[in-house]
């Protein structure tokens, strides 16, 4: 029943990491349903030269999976939280948004698998395929409380070698292994550029174009000669083993980033440049598997020099993309794509004076896709503006971590995961010497879609913006206006001392923003401080308008100051012992649905990747499975609140695979989580996979519990408890 794992650890976060906020509270899940394209409203984004298509709008002879916010599964890492699940044979078709030559697709295979995906052009099979594998995918996180194992997904591009028209049909087709296709990008490439009159081209240096040589001593040597002028890359795949140093009045220049293709994990690595460095037009993919912080596996490491500029870049399996440190005075960040990374995306680590990071694409960081964090020196008037972020799945869209008069403008952050919000606005300091936020922090104009989680470590959830007082008191101004939140499974604005030290958050003031579903509160306060709210109007606010209960208990209150115009969103929860989960402060809106469904679930034991989450993930293809060899094994899971539960529907995965076997098992319930009654006495249940592998356990009437929990004494196909889904319902 299992298969072998790679095994690419994490071994050091400089995400917000597992410091404990002693609230424990219970984790909730709000369905949302993904739009066709990204569009971003408001002018906030990037301006991409690509359109992106959501597999799950798409026509499709596979699965749809989600929508799902547990952390963990695959449609939970997936743009717009929905994927499509393909086995061998199995197609999505997608209708073509644009004129276009090129794709670039967001997929996951299973681990330890690799495989291609057949395309095809309005029925046409190309002789060209797409490359899927999952050797840069499935990153073990052991220091993280819920799921060990995240990255999932991975992404592939291919030149078609043709045009397609708009309203044309571009279909792929897993050939030998399971994909799961989560979004495609349909773009026009242009042609490879000529090289630029009186440029030192690398191959003139002896650089290989196929990829076959080691080309490092050549780009070397190009450089040298360039000096003050421009060092080309001509199309071809040209292969580095060590990282450029020394790198100072130049610029390197490709024919396209789709043209010019750079193989290395570690392009420049320097602790110091006069500056003047220009890298623009080509691509940089690296080999990184795993992260190691001590490694400088990184596209840029350290400092390009004062006057720089990165623009047109294709960076990826990198575990940074730039980690910068030193003088990097008015660096220009521009038009790049950021994919696949093992950490951040960009990192402005202390000493980023007027830097400017703007109209970029993230997806798949493996920690926060932008930060600032202001090390050794402050980060100074310095900004990340107009950038599209997707799935930064172990951390926040945007992090700023202290600095000096920093702005946040027009971006667009969708679908956060773990450990982070949309936007972070921080005094957590990770290491000293640190410069805490100050001056004024501007926020503006910013739409975050589906951001903010249940963190793992906490149990706690984070909101889709959050102000967070973790190391320090906030003494800057924080103006956050002209906001869109969209979809947040929790809250959408968060005041939060991180650390549980309770320092204030103050100086705040929110004016004019949107917030449409927001799964709890739209105000989520927990430490002492002060926030002015203007013109924020809400729709869909899932149980109350404001949770104001700060930590420690007693250290002080937090004022929300009412400057007109705000709508939707007046009423308190009352009961600080309690957290609001999603949906709890109205009738439940679908009596039918299942109340399991991405719930925090537990287990007595489990074997190897096969976690108790599984089996609380909507997804009937994962399962649970206790530890081997050990009866009794309990499975439990927490529905947040007391419910009537009627009906049990208990399932392993539809495949012809699992023979028939019969599971003795006893349900008990639990209002606390601690005394535990028997509801349905112990008994067999025969699991057959010709009428689907389900079965149906009824509950008693007057029956209220809120954990639910499955002792399992016996299995005659296997010697554990196992369960791909466990489903219960009020009628």
């Amino acid at each position: 029943m299992h298969s072998s794992r790679s095994r690419h650890v994490r071994l050091m976060s400089s995400a917000p990491a597992a410091a404990a906020v002693a609230v424990a509270l219970a984790a909730g899940m709000l369905t949302a349903t993904a739009p066709t394209t990204h569009a971003a409203a408001a002018a906030a984004g990037a301006d991409l030269p690509f359109t992106s298509v959501e597999a799950e709008s798409a026509t499709t002879t596979g699965t749809k999976i989600g929508p799902d916010h547990t952390q963990g599964t695959h449609a939970s890492e997936a743009s717009g939280r929905q994927a499509v699940r393909l086995a061998a044979g199995q197609r999505v078709e997608f209708t073509a948004p644009r004129t276009l030559n090129a794709v670039n697709v967001a997929y996951s295979v299973p681990d330890g698998q690799s495989g291609t995906l057949a395309v095809y052009v309005n029925g046409q099979k190309l002789a060209k395929s797409l490359a899927v594998t999952s050797k840069y995918s499935y990153v073990d996180t052991p220091w993280i409380q819920g799921s060990k194992t995240h990255h999932l997904f991975d992404n592939t591009r291919l030149l078609l070698g043709q045009t397609v028209q708009p309203g044309d049909k571009v279909a792929f087709e897993a050939v030998s292994t399971q994909v799961t296709v989560d979004v495609a990008d349909f773009e026009q490439v242009a042609g490879a550029a000529t090289k630029p009159a009186g440029a030192v081209s690398v191959t003139d240096k002896g650089a290989d174009p196929t990829g076959q040589g080691d080309s490092t001593q050549a780009f070397r040597d190009a450089i040298a000669a360039a000096q003050g002028g421009v060092v080309w890359i001509p199309p071809g795949d040209f292969r580095i083993t060590s990282s450029l140093n020394g790198v100072s009045n130049v610029t390197v220049q490709g024919a396209g980033s789709w043209h010019s293709v750079v193989r290395t994990s570690r392009f420049i690595d320097q602790t110091s440049s006069s500056g003047g460095v220009h890298l623009k037009d080509f691509a940089v993919v690296g080999e990184v598997t795993e992260r190691v912080d001590s490694n400088p596996d990184n596209f840029v490491n350290g400092t390009l020099g004062p006057g720089s500029s990165v623009s047109g870049m294709w960076l990826q399996h990198l575990k940074v993309g730039l980690w910068l440190t030193g003088n990097n005075d008015n660096l220009v960040v521009e038009n790049s794509r950021f994919l696949d990374m093992t950490a951040d995306g960009l990192n402005l680590n202390g000493n980023a004076r007027g830097v400017r990071v703007r109209n970029n694409f993230l997806r798949n960081t493996g920690d926060d896709a932008l930060a600032m964090w202001s090390l050794y020196s402050p980060d100074t008037n310095s900004s990340f503006e107009n950038n599209t972020i997707s799935q930064p799945n172990l951390a926040n869209g945007i992090a700023i971590y202290g600095g000096t008069d920093i702005t946040v403008k027009n971006n667009l952050v969708a679908d956060t995961n773990a450990l982070g919000s949309g936007i972070a606005i921080s005094n957590q300091k990770f290491l000293d010497p640190f410069h805490p936020l100050a001056g004024t922090i501007t926020v503006s104009g910013n739409t975050l879609v589906r951001t903010g989680a249940m963190n793992p470590n906490w149990q706690h959830p984070m909101g889709a913006l959050r102000v967070d007082s973790y190391d320090s008191a906030i003494e800057a101004t924080v103006n956050i206006t002209g906001t869109t939140i969209t979809d947040s499974p929790y809250s959408a604005f968060e005041f939060v001392s991180g650390s549980g030290r309770g320092y204030a958050a103050k100086n705040v003031t929110v004016d004019g923003a949107t917030v449409n579903k927001a799964g709890t509160v739209v105000v989520q306060a927990e430490t002492q401080g002060a926030a002015k709210f203007s013109n924020v109007q809400a729709t869909g606010v899932g149980a109350a308008g404001v949770y104001n209960c700060p930590y420690p208990t007693g250290s002080g209150t937090f004022t929300l100051t009412n400057g007109g115009g705000n709508s939707g969103w007046d009423s308190t929860w009352s009961d600080c012992s309690t957290w609001p989960q999603p949906g709890s402060g109205n009738p439940d809106p679908d009596p039918t649905r299942n109340l399991v469904k991405g719930r925090p679930a537990t287990a007595t034991g489990s074997t190897d990747v096969y976690t108790p989450g599984k089996a609380a993930d909507g997804d009937a293809q994962t399962y649970w499975e206790s530890t081997n060899n050990a009866f009794p094994q309990a499975w439990t899971v927490d529905l947040g609140s007391a419910e009537s539960v009627r009906r049990l529907v208990l399932k392993l995965p539809p495949l012809a695979a699992w023979q028939t076997r019969t599971q003795t098992l006893s349900v008990q319930g639990s209002t606390d989580g601690s005394t535990y009654s028997t509801l349905v006495a112990s008994k067999g249940y025969r699991f057959d996979p010709a009428t689907g592998n389900t079965v149906t356990v009824t509950l008693p009437d007057g029956a209220r519990p809120r954990y639910l929990r499955l002792n399992v004494t016996a299995n005659t196909g296997w010697p554990a408890g196992q369960f791909s889904e466990v489903e219960a319902y009020l009628n």
